[in-house]
């Protein structure tokens, strides 16, 4: 990335692209779905601040961690315009998704942990099901893997 082009009025789409690995098209996507707002130059150009390869690298790890781009969309809704996000504007962002992969955590190794055992489906397939949710009493809680979804086999009563 050549220092001129900031000091020409923004960084090119190639710029971009060069300095995030994405390829020029997928730049151009996220701009369609609000994701960055390039400005246009004198000539018409299309520009990019510096400040949007952070957004774009923001988008990638969000994407990569399963976050719809109608989640990311609304992270980034969150930041000024007009002005480059700070780095407490992006601790406040962030905040919001450290709260749901704290919860997805936990789910994933609540999942690691039972997969292989019990997990109150009502399948009552397994010899551990019999010990575990006898005549099916996890379904008083609800529908679907209770002691994946938070249930233990000690709250749960018998129908």
């Amino acid at each position: 990335m050549n220092s001129k082009n900031i000091s020409k009025g923004g960084l090119t789409i190639g710029d971009i692209a060069s300095r995030t690995g994405l390829a020029p098209s997928a730049i151009r996507f996220y701009e369609d779905k609000g994701l960055l707002t390039p400005f246009r130059n004198a000539g018409g150009q299309r520009r990019y601040d510096r400040a949007d390869i952070r957004r774009l690298s923001f988008v990638m790890i969000t994407q990569g961690l399963g976050f719809s781009i109608a989640d990311i969309q609304a992270a980034l809704a969150t930041l000024p315009e007009g002005r480059t996000p700070t780095k407490r504007d992006w601790q406040r962002l962030s905040s919001a998704f450290r709260r749901d992969l704290d919860t997805r955590i936990t789910q994933m190794q609540s999942l690691r942990d039972r997969l292989d055992g019990c997990i109150g489906c009502g399948c009552l397939s397994l010899k551990a099901c019999k010990l575990y949710n006898p005549q099916d009493r996890a379904r008083t809680k609800g529908q679907g893997p209770r002691y994946l979804l938070g249930d233990s086999a000690s709250e749960i009563t018998p129908p």
